[in-house]
C-alpha cells in the first residue's frame, strides 16, 4: 500500500465513504460501472478505496465487494500513529539538546550581538516567536493603535496561549480605541481568560514588548514597522519596564463595562482630541496619537465644534482660548483628588 497523505484523507471524507456506503448498500459493484470506470465520477475514490484495502475484486463475478473497515483501520492508523511518536521524541530529543544553548545564552555576559539587535521585516515574527517561546516568568506588551490584522491577532492568540497555559504572567497595554475593535476583544477574551491582565490608556505609546525584564523589543523607526530593535543591556530594559509600569498605573481596565469608567474614558478621549487641537498636529498625527483613523478623528473634532458652537477649527479654537480649556483640566484635577 502507497503512503497516504493528507489529501487522501481528504478524498477519502469527500467521496470514497460515500461510494463505499453505496457498495455495502448494493452488496457489491460491477466492475463495468460508468461511475469507477477509468473516467467515471468516483475513479479517483474507487482507486483509494482498492489502495487501502476496503474492497476486494471477485474476477469470476466481474465485480468488487466491500470488506470490514475493523479489519482495515489498524493498517492504516497503526503506522501513523507510531510515526507521530517517534517525531514527538524527536521533537523533544531536539529541545533538550537546544535547552544547554539557551540557558548558556541567557547567562552569558555579553553575546557575539552585543546589548542591541536590528531585525529587519521578516526576520522580525519568528525573533518575537522564540522569545515568547522561552519566556518564563512575565511578557509586558504595549501596543498602540488597533491596526493589527486579524491574521496577526489569531497567530498571536495561539502563541501567547500558550505560554500562558505554562503559568507565565501578562500584562498588556492598548490605546482606549482598542476598545472598538472586534477582533481585539477576541483576542483579549481569550487571554484574560488565562490570567492575563489587560488595560487601555488615553495618550499615545510606543509599540513594546518586555520578556522576563531581561530582553525589550522596540520599533527601528517610530513610523516604520519593518524594522525593530531587541534590547539586552539590562539599564535601558530597566528604563522601558520603568515606563510601561507608570503607564500601566494609569491604565482602565479593558474587560470592565461599568458606566463610570466608560464615561471616563469618553472624557479622557474628549482632553486628547483638544489637545492635539491646541498644539496644532495634522489630522492624520493627531489621529495616529489617539490610535483611531482619520475619520473617527474628524468626527471627534465635529463634535467640539457643536459643543462650542463653533463654524471653523480657528473659531473653535479662539473659543477654547477664551475659555481657558487646555484639555488638561481632568488630569489635573485627577491629581488634586489624588493628593
Amino acid at each position: 500500500m502507497r503512503d497516504l497523505g493528507p489529501e487522501d484523507r481528504a478524498l477519502f471524507e469527500e467521496a470514497a465513504t460515500a461510494l463505499y456506503e453505496d457498495i455495502v448498500a448494493s452488496g457489491g459493484i460491477d466492475q463495468r460501472d460508468p461511475r469507477i470506470t477509468r473516467r467515471g465520477s468516483d475513479r479517483a475514490a474507487f482507486e483509494l478505496l482498492l489502495d487501502v484495502g476496503l474492497l476486494m475484486e471477485q474476477p469470476d463475478e466481474g465485480r468488487y465487494v466491500a470488506i470490514d473497515p475493523s479489519t482495515v483501520q489498524s493498517r492504516i492508523i497503526s503506522p501513523l500513529a507510531q510515526e507521530g511518536t517517534q517525531l514527538l521524541e524527536e521533537s523533544s530529543a531536539w529541545a533538550n539538546a537546544f535547552g544547554p544553548l539557551t540557558h548558556a545564552w541567557r547567562r552569558a555576559p555579553d553575546t557575539s550581538q552585543g546589548p542591541f539587535t536590528v531585525l529587519h521585516a521578516h526576520a522580525i515574527p519568528p525573533y518575537i516567536d522564540g522569545l515568547v517561546a522561552e519566556c518564563e516568568e512575565e511578557m509586558l506588551t504595549a501596543q498602540p493603535q488597533t491596526g493589527r490584522e486579524a491574521a496577526m491577532l489569531a497567530a498571536a492568540t495561539v502563541r501567547d496561549t500558550a505560554m500562558l497555559d505554562r503559568g507565565t504572567k501578562m500584562r498588556t497595554l492598548y490605546q482606549h480605541s482598542a476598545r472598538r475593535s472586534a477582533i481585539t476583544h477576541d483576542y483579549v477574551a481569550a487571554v484574560t481568560e488565562r490570567g492575563a491582565e489587560v488595560r487601555t490608556l488615553d495618550e499615545f505609546f510606543n509599540r513594546l514588548i518586555v520578556i522576563d525584564r531581561r530582553v525589550a523589543i522596540i520599533p527601528g523607526k517610530q513610523e516604520d514597522l519593518t524594522t525593530a530593535i531587541a534590547v539586552r543591556e539590562p539599564s535601558v530594559v530597566d528604563y522601558l519596564v520603568d515606563v510601561f509600569e507608570r503607564a500601566w498605573e494609569r491604565g482602565r481596565p479593558f474587560t470592565s463595562r461599568e458606566t463610570g469608567l466608560l464615561k471616563d474614558i469618553a472624557a479622557e478621549q474628549r482632553a486628547m482630541t483638544i489637545r492635539m487641537l491646541i498644539e496644532g498636529h495634522a489630522d492624520p498625527v493627531s489621529a495616529k496619537r489617539l490610535g483611531v483613523s482619520p475619520r473617527t478623528y474628524a468626527g471627534y473634532v465635529a463634535d467640539l465644534k457643536q459643543e462650542y458652537l463653533a463654524e471653523t477649527r480657528f473659531q473653535l479654537g479662539y473659543v477654547m482660548g477664551q475659555r481657558g480649556i487646555s484639555g488638561r483640566e481632568r488630569t489635573l484635577a485627577d491629581d488634586a483628588e489624588a493628593d
